[in-house]
């Protein structure tokens, strides 16, 4: 895997992101929500695939990454389960990482005591 390659696909993905917040009036919440929207096309396209292998760890950022495994996790769900898959696809793909997040974000705010800006 050429590293260069990994580098400037990921820096290019954080540019882009960084210019959508200066220059838009999105809201991080929103940018993210975009990425992992992203991902889910590219994925659902069968474009998230290739574009890792070419990428590598640059393309594997979470919220791209997370979108790709919340499609894969519904197209399963509806091979095995047909129209119902829809709905419990996504959360049983994506369950592990979501719990992780939680768990540990919860743990933090318990050891580092966060407050709210003003």
């Amino acid at each position: 895997m050429d590293y260069f390659r990994a580098f400037w696909v990921g820096g290019l993905i954080c540019a882009l992101v960084q210019i959508l917040m200066e220059k838009t009036k999105l809201m991080p919440g929103r940018i993210m929500v975009l990425l992992v929207c992203t991902g889910a096309v590219l994925g659902a396209l069968g474009l998230y695939e290739p574009f890792l292998e070419y990428a590598g760890a640059g393309a594997g950022i979470p919220l791209l990454g997370f979108g790709n495994v919340l499609i894969k996790g519904v197209k399963e769900a509806v091979d095995e389960q047909g129209f119902l898959g829809l709905f419990s696809g996504g959360f049983r793909a994506g369950a592990v990482g979501t719990s992780a997040a939680l768990i540990f974000g919860y743990l933090a705010s318990l050891i580092f005591n966060p407050k709210m800006k003003k």
